[in-house]
């Protein structure tokens, strides 16, 4: 297997580094950069990241893309499934953490919690003198996912026991979920006052979450975004919040990160988080094994563990 060469085309965990080499020729370069003899000795690439179809026709020999994250929306597996290239990414992993940081991101929204601390530590919480009552509370809220997946399942089921109700929306209605479904986003909006948004980048998800949907969620509504940026209306969600067209908003992703809008930022409404819902030495560790994982168990096995619908598994 060490006569297996392997591409990594940017920065990715060092774990995947260091367990790759263990197993691999770790080519560590830009595709663009090789010449036509190195790259057709790749088999094998582990991205963090973008790989667009440019990257993929220039290595003839490539039979596994490994994608560090539960989205790959930056690898274009539709074009690596005409020419029978597998792609996995890294699911299941990192349901927990996400589905956390979603509840903490709620939680943090409706009570204020990190203002409140912000506001102990600048010194203000004197004799007679405490910090004001929320104005909300997660207490009788009627909660929506936008999203059922295995992400916005856990987030679910995390929700039982905070006594709210959940209800949800998908392209279809899943079977043997619990909770109320809602046929239309806008559907879903205008019943529920919470708003939790874990749906994956796709050309039906691009700013789903706009001015429509935030007035139909109400001056009380809060809107919690653990999924894609590329769901929301930055601009919409700003007037909103600024306005009062909704109460609060918690936000762990952008659509053009590490950018954040300065309209967002100069919100006090607003929870806002660099993109690390994943974000813990255990997760991030169990993502990387799993990259190396299905490249492992391709070249050994002749089958990757997590394939992407768009390219099943073969052999």
């Amino acid at each position: 297997m060490s006569r297996i060469a392997v591409l990594v085309p940017g920065k990715i965990h060092e774990r995947v580094l260091t367990r790759l080499k263990e197993s691999f020729d770790v080519v560590e370069a830009n595709p663009s950069t090789l010449d036509a003899e190195a790259a057709g000795k790749i088999r094998g690439v582990a991205v963090s990241g973008t790989f667009d179809s440019a990257a993929i026709d220039s290595l003839p020999k490539v039979e596994l893309i490994s994608s560090f994250g539960v989205g790959y929306d930056g690898v274009d597996a539709k074009h690596a499934a005409t020419k029978g290239i597998i792609v996995t990414n890294t699911p299941d992993v990192l349901n927990d953490e996400v589905a956390d940081t979603a509840i903490g991101l709620l939680l943090n929204a409706v009570r204020e919690l990190p203002r409140a601390e912000n506001w102990l530590r600048a010194g203000n919480w004197k004799p007679g003198q405490n910090y004001p009552l929320s104005r909300f509370s997660l207490k009788g809220r009627h909660v929506g996912i936008y999203g059922l997946g295995r992400i916005g399942q856990e987030i679910a089921k995390r929700l039982e026991p905070f006594k709210v109700k959940i209800s949800y929306h998908t392209r279809t209605r899943h079977a043997t979920a619990p909770y109320g479904y809602y046929p239309s986003l806008k559907d879903l909006a205008e019943a529920v006052d919470t708003l939790i948004s874990i749906v994956p980048k796709t050309h039906q998800t691009h700013k789903t979450i706009n001015a429509d949907i935030l007035s139909a969620l109400g001056p009380d509504g809060v809107f919690i975004n653990v999924g894609r940026g590329w769901t929301v209306d930055e601009e919409a969600l700003a007037a909103a919040l600024k306005s009062g067209t909704i109460g609060a908003a918690g936000l762990d992703v952008f659509y053009n990160e590490p950018n954040v809008p300065a309209s967002l930022l100069d919100l006090p409404n607003a929870v806002l988080l660099p993109h690390l819902a994943s974000g813990s030495v255990p997760t991030r560790n169990a993502m990387a094994d799993l990259v190396v994982d299905n490249l492992v168990e391709w070249f050994g096995k002749g089958r990757p563990l997590t394939p992407v619908p768009e390219t099943p598994a073969k052999g």
